[in-house]
């Protein structure tokens, strides 16, 4: 969204943005490889993984060797997985796509732990593909609610726990068939990101009922600024000297903007006085 004197997002982030924008707003389209080549071209704008070229808005094909998920120094790499050949992947795709876009009695959630888990197996990209697959995931739990409006995200609870993330994904991938573990795991993360959306939306309308209540009060944009800080958690204790340092302002003006917002009954002075003088909102 462009705004005046907001600096741009990064290309990248819209990138991320507008795919999970497609997969979310438009869930009930089909998932086809036309679609899967265009989520891929918006999160590499320039052609590049870093410095390294890579095919864009296509599957990966054998130049680049075996697709190994790697990681530690040079001549110690662990290989954690390596992905299906690309002779394979065009079989392996319209496989996962019928299946994907097919009806069946399932429920939507475990499909939609299902297919995060077979397309990041398949890695049909060069890179992107957990990205891919977590948008993917999105969209059928989009599905699985019949609707694009949704107060928690899978991909934002996924990147929370992205190492237990990828050791379950390690586990499970190099294990049998038996994909429990990975169904349950993925489960709790679900109920994780239910529990974490709950949180924030507290803190939205504690914050809300907040600026509701006081929205006579002539507050300055100092006061504000403040204010919402310690809504949105502020840590340590708010001292005049930190209100200047933050503000950029005067001592005198810090203690000033302080003593007008215990006067609204806004602030309240904490037990201990002095010296060590600290506010807090007020509880009444």
């Amino acid at each position: 969204m462009d705004a005046g004197a907001l600096p741009s997002a990064d290309r990248n982030v819209e990138g991320v943005v507008e795919m999970m924008l497609d997969a979310t707003q438009k869930f009930k389209a089909e998932l086809t490889a036309e679609r899967l080549y265009g989520w891929h071209a918006s999160l590499f704008p320039t052609g590049r993984s870093n410095m390294k070229k890579i095919t864009i808005g296509a599957w990966r094909d054998s130049a680049a060797g075996p697709m190994q998920v790697v990681s530690g120094d040079y001549g110690r790499e662990h290989v954690h997985y390596e992905a299906p050949t690309a002779d394979k992947l065009d079989a392996e795709m319209k496989a996962f796509l019928t299946w994907y876009n097919t009806e069946e009695k399932i429920d939507p959630v475990i499909k939609a732990a299902l297919a995060h888990l077979w397309f990041v197996t398949i890695h049909p990209f060069e890179d992107g593909n957990g990205r891919i697959a977590r948008a993917i995931a999105d969209m059928a739990l989009a599905r699985s609610e019949n609707s694009p409006q949704r107060f928690y995200s899978m991909s934002a609870q996924i990147r929370i726990e992205r190492k237990d993330y990828y050791d379950m994904l390690e586990n499970t991938q190099k294990g049998e068939l038996d994909i429990t573990a990975w169904l349950e795991w993925f489960l709790g993360c679900l109920d994780r990101a239910f529990n974490g959306a709950e949180t924030i939306l507290a803190a939205v309308l504690e914050k809300a009922e907040f600026w509701k209540k006081h929205t006579a009060a002539k507050i300055n944009d100092r006061q504000r600024d403040i204010l919402n800080r310690l809504l949105d958690g502020f840590e340590g204790k708010l001292t005049s000297s930190k209100w200047a340092l933050i503000e950029k302002c005067s001592p005198d003006t810090a203690l000033r903007d302080i003593t007008e917002l215990v006067d609204l009954g806004i602030l309240q002075k904490d037990d201990a006085g002095g010296r060590s003088t600290s506010y807090s909102l007020s509880t009444s």
